[in-house]
């Protein structure tokens, strides 16, 4: 747990401190920025209840043309991550945000007009070029104390989680009465709507300390290959592919197994996710008013999402072990979501943070993929209770990788 140890060498004054609250210009900040973080996102899940059944309509409609599809976001986001963050450490991170949301504008007006599935492959890769997730991130860090900062990437956390339940619900209402392109059309004016809140709402960022250089490609290898920031990485590839893995059978486990309607599943996901709530953000506090407690709620909290996962592994669980184990992982998947990148941030050196930062959500893009083969795996070969032990094990391994005193840093540097 040595990988934690700097952080709370920072806080020395004594073991508990009173949380702090945020400034009004910080809780604006985290507003604003959640909400253009949030609205890609939905925009995003939107389309997962609905683009399989749109691109069977379309005229050169394959299996594989569907697969890109559904995966081009993705990969196009993935790919560009460390670019834009790299390039928001250079040139400031609202021009490079407004480059993004301009990209994605423009996949959406592609999609209103896509016709085929190569122009829908066309329209959302677009859309997932403007990957602004780590310069969203950065900016946040900016403007917020280290103090709140987990605070306030738990509201993108939790506004992520809400895009999805918010998806789930309304997508399939939407594609009734506007269809996929009516849909497109409501992304391109999030688009819009986001390029105003980041400049009549969120405060101007502050004055770069640095970046103003280019990095060079093996100074980008330099920020992957820090020790202190391998475990960070490697956990958020473990902690979404076991979120991707989970996808994969929960739904089957919902209706196959306790016989919940299809229709009825969104019920389920959103009263899990409040449940959650009860959990996550106990967490959170907790976590900000101690200075010595905060590696090991880390730890406890990997542990207890291969908990959650060894739960719905059993081959008899019952309605209520499968909605506690879900709530137990949802509210330490939230808690993890925020922690991770807020410690990624405290970290990582305040010139390279938007790089650091695209790296981190590389990661997190390409983990969507690498956690449906691994899912689809487990699922062929041992049914759908191999897949929960599979991320159990995963989670796990984790866990150890974070025990483990080898994996120290020497020291966080000054946010």
């Amino acid at each position: 747990m040595r990988l934690f140890r700097s952080e709370a060498k920072t806080i020395r004054p004594r073991e508990t401190t009173p949380r702090l609250a945020m400034t009004p210009l910080e809780r604006r900040s985290v507003g604003a920025l959640a909400a253009i973080y949030a609205s890609r996102m939905l925009g995003m899940f939107l389309m997962l209840p609905v683009l399989a059944l749109h691109a069977h309509t379309l005229p050169d409609y394959s299996p594989e043309m569907l697969g890109l599809a559904m995966g081009a976001y993705g990969l196009t986001q993935a790919l560009l991550q460390i670019p834009f963050g790299r390039w928001s450490d250079r040139f400031g991170r609202k021009p490079l945000i407004t480059i993004g949301l301009l990209f994605y504008a423009a996949g959406s007006v592609l999609g209103m007009f896509a016709h085929t599935t190569w122009l829908l492959v066309l329209a959302r890769g677009v859309q997932g070029a403007g990957a602004v997730s780590a310069s969203v991130t950065a900016l946040m860090a900016d403007l917020t104390r280290s103090e709140v900062r987990t605070r306030a990437m738990a509201v993108i956390g939790i506004s992520i989680g809400l895009s999805f339940v918010v998806a789930l619900i309304v997508a399939p209402a939407l594609d009734a009465a506007v269809g996929v392109p009516g849909i497109f059309g409501i992304m391109l004016a999030m688009a819009i709507l986001g390029i105003a809140l980041l400049y009549f709402a969120v405060p101007a960022e502050p004055e770069r300390t640095g970046g103003a250089e280019s990095r060079r490609l093996s100074g980008l290898f330099e920020i992957l290959s820090r020790p202190q920031l391998r475990p960070l990485y490697f956990g958020m590839f473990a902690l979404h592919a076991i979120m991707t893995a989970t996808f994969i059978s929960v739904p089957q486990v919902l209706e196959q197994t306790l016989g919940v309607a299809r229709a009825s599943h969104w019920a389920v996901y959103l009263c899990v996710f409040v449940a959650s709530l009860v959990g996550t953000v106990p967490l959170i506090l907790r976590t900000e008013r101690t200075s010595t407690k905060g590696a090991g709620l880390f730890l406890v909290s990997v542990v207890l999402v291969g908990v959650a996962q060894a739960l719905l592994g059993l081959d008899h669980a019952d309605y209520w072990v499968v909605m506690a184990a879900l709530t137990l992982f949802f509210a330490v998947f939230n808690f993890l979501e925020a922690r991770l990148p807020a410690l990624l941030t405290l970290m990582a050196p305040a010139a390279d943070r938007g790089a650091a930062l695209g790296v981190f959500a590389t990661s997190q893009f390409l983990v969507a993929f690498c956690g449906g083969v691994m899912g689809g795996i487990l699922l062929g070969r041992f049914g759908i209770s191999g897949v929960f032990w599979g991320c159990a094990v995963l989670a796990f391994v984790w866990a150890l990788l974070v025990f483990r005193p080898s994996l120290a840093t020497p020291e966080i540097v000054s946010s």
